[in-house]
């Protein structure tokens, strides 16, 4: 399939609520780094030039290499499985464009709204489109989810953490209602028909559609859920190697994500247990999860300060927690932003 490019109006993007969820993500991330900084780095701070020596550059940008191709492969190979074809560029575009887009937003909930926007574009229905992006988060859910408990229970580093004896109750009831509601998605999508459709006839009650909107959004939200619910059943029963690529890859890209700190303290030399530090990461991305913050910020280097303060000395904590988020998110959103705006540009462009 050719990526032709839609001739369909884009959605107007509330550029004013990406910033003030932009300057959220600021200022909850200062917030974050300064409570780290006061609480368990005693205020101390200083750069350390050995992560310039040129065989850590090189090391970190061959990770960030393997962290960003495979982050696109597992979506292409997911593509695949569903019988649909996106070319690397594109493919590539949108992968930077999800880290800019669900780190700015609550819960990641934006991300994936732009996903299938961008991918509609591009030919592949909203059914299909939302599919594949929910396969592809639920494959990560799944990994993390399994390795989580696994850590919990046998990482010596993690004992007597107060954040996790804090929020154990509020874990367990947020690990229920996540995967219930994947499992309603995935297995039960019909269900979710009758509930969309009275909220759209409550819409329409209260004079918030037309008529005629209406009964074309009933319409395409039966469509698109049964779509969904048969993408679903296509991707478990789609080409072997497809289906098992994008669990590699998606294997692949966790375990790239969690060697990060792993990388970056070993050249500070540190002498740390890789499992230790990946088992450590893994747990704070599993609480990252249930964050309602936009990218988990303030959130997730509360947490890396929590768990990685005994294994760093203070002015080493700040470094480390700025180094991982600069080369996981911030890298990452600043591309993501900049080829949004030439995505919506070029759209206009050709609307004209």
């Amino acid at each position: 399939m050719t990526d032709h490019i839609q001739t369909d109006e884009p959605p107007r993007t509330a550029w004013r609520r990406l910033t003030l969820f932009s300057l959220l993500f600021l200022g909850l991330t200062a917030a974050g780094l300064y409570t780290v900084y006061s609480q368990f780095a005693g205020k101390s701070f200083s750069f350390d030039f050995r992560l310039l020596q040129p065989g850590t550059v090189a090391a970190l940008l061959g990770l960030l290499t393997v962290y960003f191709v495979a982050d696109g492969l597992r979506l292409h190979y997911t593509l695949k499985a569903l019988g649909h074809n996106l070319s690397f560029r594109a493919l590539f575009r949108l992968v930077f464009i999800n880290l800019f887009i669900s780190n700015v937003t609550p819960m990641a909930t934006g991300g994936g709204v732009a996903q299938v926007w961008y991918l509609q574009r591009y030919g592949i229905p909203i059914g299909r489109a939302t599919a594949a992006t929910t396969i592809r988060t639920v494959l990560a859910i799944f990994f993390i989810f399994s390795l989580t408990p696994v850590f919990l229970l046998t990482l010596n580093a993690l004992e007597n953490q107060p954040i996790l004896k804090d929020v154990s109750v509020a874990l367990a009831a947020f690990i229920l209602l996540y995967l219930g509601f994947f499992a309603v998605v995935l297995f039960r999508t019909r269900w979710l028909i009758g509930p969309l459709s009275k909220l759209l006839h409550l819409l329409r009650r209260f004079h918030l559609l037309s008529a005629k909107r209406h009964l074309r959004w009933q319409y395409k939200a039966r469509r698109e859920m049964l779509r969904f619910s048969y993408s679903f059943s296509e991707y478990l029963h789609g080409p072997r190697l497809s289906v098992c690529l994008s669990v590699v890859f998606t294997a692949v890209f966790l375990l790239s994500l969690f060697s990060f700190p792993a990388l970056l303290i070993a050249s500070l030399d540190y002498d740390v247990n890789y499992v230790t530090s990946t088992g450590l990461l893994v747990v704070t991305t599993f609480i990252m999860y249930f964050s309602p913050t936009p990218g988990a910020s303030g959130i997730s280097e509360g947490v890396f300060g929590s768990f990685f303060r005994d294994i760093l000395s203070a002015n080493h904590l700040i470094l480390v927690i700025i180094t991982w988020r600069l080369l996981t998110i911030y890298l990452g959103m600043i591309a993501g932003l900049i080829i949004f705006q030439r995505e919506l540009a070029r759209r206009r462009k050709d609307s004209q």
